[in-house]
């Protein structure tokens, strides 16, 4: 029911009047002009960025380049906002206060799209292996997103009124940037915004388009360790060991019943053992064995029920084996993104008049995580929407093949740079001109 009110939003003509004092067919026109004029610079951006990029908490490099492209569009800039954070604050008159974000960081994936300007950064792993970086999850489109609609906001003052808030956030493939830019006063040391807006590309959505969702878009996401203990000793005496892989063997088929035994069918719920380590050799007994666990739910209610029944069910594997108690840990990762109904529903207007009724879809949710969801849970009305990327003719070719088009964090995935960004710096500039207020003439 709440998802069913959720979506009839969006076909409520909410704030109808302010969406078509932003988006006449003259103004348009006009900024879809200037983005062609300024498309050679903003493709040579996307290129630079793609060809440094840096993984979580290392994106100082970055950092330095886009708080550059700030300055120069004129915005007031703080570095340094919660680790590598950027803050670009450019005030024009009185109005509401609107934050656009984009992140900064990028993944450990070697890049094997063989573009031209392919990624050829390497950096070293904890364990001392070698990896390739990549921005395998479109952050440099998502950054050269918002350098430009930066820009085209500084330049065209005349068009709102208001405070415009630009975030370049770190560490968002960790799940930390956002909370550790909140703990360093993002809110406090600078004005919390009336309303903010992202966007994210999409590997399966072709450009020209733009999805929305009311409501539950993202996940709950945690991450569990569950360490089954138990008495090792030689393999052809197995009665006189306590065996921690067949415990562990055990929970797994125990943990299938949580999402469809005991959370309501209606709530949707995903518990994955994605990893199992235990034992050194074919007749030996171990001590223990290592299980990891991702857990993806939308509400806290059904977050709490899912988390207390694994550790419920891991111990009772546990005591059904007279072994120790296991060492359980939560890892408390992204809250679910909740976007604003509302808002929601007013930005589909103007992105359906921007680009067409066609080409703006409403999606299905998705169990992925992404930390903007913390600005919401601050109180501000929040909205991200699905970018696509790639040319219709590309994903035709892969429907051909009978494959699916690369996913965000393949190490093959590439968007189609410059009609990627034609939409989303139209459709952002879009709504920013529409938040903000000012009548167009």
């Amino acid at each position: 029911m709440i998802r069913l009110l959720a979506t009839l939003c969006l076909l409520i003509p909410i704030s109808r009047a302010a969406a078509n004092e932003s988006t006449s067919d003259t103004q348009i026109s006009a900024r879809k002009a200037w983005i062609e004029q300024q498309m050679p610079k903003l493709v040579r951006t996307y290129q630079w960025l793609h060809t440094h990029p840096e993984v979580s908490f290392q994106e100082q490099e970055t950092a330095k380049f886009i708080a550059q492209q700030w300055q120069d569009s004129g915005f007031e800039v703080t570095s340094d906002v919660g680790g590598h954070g950027v803050v670009g604050i450019l005030k024009n008159g009185t109005g509401p206060t609107l934050m656009l974000r984009c992140d900064l960081d990028a993944l450990p994936v070697t890049e094997q799209t063989q573009l031209p300007y392919a990624s050829e950064v390497k950096i070293e792993l904890p364990g001392g292996a070698l990896t390739g970086v990549m921005h395998a999850c479109g952050h440099d489109i998502h950054m050269t997103n918002l350098v430009a609609t930066a820009r085209y906001l500084a330049e065209h003052r005349d068009q709102w009124s208001g405070t415009l808030m630009v975030i370049g956030q770190p560490a968002e493939e960790r799940g930390a940037g956002a909370r550790a830019m909140l703990t360093d006063g993002l809110f406090k040391r600078f004005e919390k915004p009336d309303f903010a807006v992202a966007l994210h590309v999409s590997g399966d959505k072709p450009t020209g388009a733009v999805g929305v969702l009311p409501g539950y878009a993202l996940a709950n996401v945690d991450s569990v360790d569950i360490r089954m203990k138990g008495r090792g000793g030689h393999g052809s005496a197995p009665h006189t060991t306590i065996d921690p892989i067949v415990q562990a063997a055990q929970l797994v088929m125990s943990l299938q019943t949580i999402v469809s035994r005991e959370v309501k069918p209606i709530d949707p719920a995903v518990v994955t053992v994605g990893s199992i380590h235990g034992g050194t050799k074919h007749n030996i007994i171990g001590n223990e064995c290592d299980l990891q666990l991702t857990v993806r739910s939308y509400s806290e209610e059904v977050r709490q029920q899912v988390l207390s029944a694994i550790q419920r069910k891991a111990k009772a594997v546990a005591a059904s084996f007279n072994a120790p108690a296991p060492e359980i840990t939560i890892s408390e990762g992204t809250p679910s993104l909740k976007n604003d109904a509302e808002l929601t529903a007013r930005m589909k207007q103007v992105f359906e008049k921007t680009l067409g009724d066609g080409n703006v879809s409403v999606d299905e949710p998705s169990m992925g995580g992404e930390d903007f969801s913390r600005y919401g849970r601050e109180g501000v009305p929040i909205l991200m929407y699905r970018l696509g990327s790639v040319n219709q003719s590309r994903l035709d070719r892969f429907q051909a093949l009978k494959v699916p088009s690369p996913s965000l964090h393949s190490s093959q995935y590439y968007p189609d740079v410059e009609p990627t960004l034609k939409t989303g710096i139209l459709t952002m500039t879009g709504a920013a001109l529409d938040l903000l207020g000012k009548k167009q003439r």
